[in-house]
């Protein structure tokens, strides 16, 4: 449980601060340091984190059961899927008009998925994992309300893209990709 725990506090500490440090000109850590170093110290600390917490949760198998999921849960879960890979790719196409409706796709990805896993799992695992991604998600999307985006073109191509590799990726899962990944199959538990 340790390598989760500080898996998740570095993890989200460099999440964290990129979120809510000052972007006052001459005082932004961004500019200062230079784009090109500033992320990749950024992606170094995100990656270790990331890899403790993952690292983490399958050494902290198997955890205590803190509550009993209902039976609809993985149900709903794979329901919340489809739609949280459409929106995580979203983010990452070409600009089509989910993104520029959204915003910020990524976020709202990450909220359906830690939520749908909230419901399908209840170690204690699962919720250190799943609640700080969900409390990381609402928590950054209050944060980035404010802030304005450039404006630009979207294109319904963006959201082709995103529709077919989002369906792609969740049939991957659901087939094979869960189980191959995570250990456990879709159907089969936390």
């Amino acid at each position: 449980m340790y390598f989760l725990i500080a898996g998740t506090i570095l993890f989200f500490a460099a999440h964290f601060y990129s979120s809510f440090r000052t972007r006052v000109p001459g005082r932004d850590i961004r500019v200062r340091m230079g784009t090109m170093k500033y992320m990749g110290l950024y992606s170094l600390v995100s990656g270790l984190g990331f890899a403790l917490m993952l690292w983490g949760y399958g050494l902290a198998r198997p955890s205590p059961q803190i509550f009993t999921p209902p039976d609809w849960g993985v149900h709903v879960t794979m329901a919340l899927m489809l739609p949280a890979l459409i929106l995580l790719m979203a983010a990452y196409v070409p600009r089509g008009y989910i993104k520029h409706t959204i915003k910020h796709p990524m976020l709202l990805a990450v909220m359906l998925w830690s939520f749908g896993h909230l419901l399908a799992n209840g170690e204690l695992n699962s919720l250190i994992l799943f609640g700080s991604f969900l409390a990381y998600a609402i928590i950054d999307r209050i944060a980035v309300s404010g802030r304005n985006l450039p404006v630009k073109k979207a294109s319904i191509a963006g959201d082709i893209y995103a529709v077919i590799i989002g369906t792609a990726i969740y049939v991957l899962f659901v087939k094979h990709l869960h189980e191959l990944t995570i250990g456990v199959p879709i159907m089969g538990g936390s």
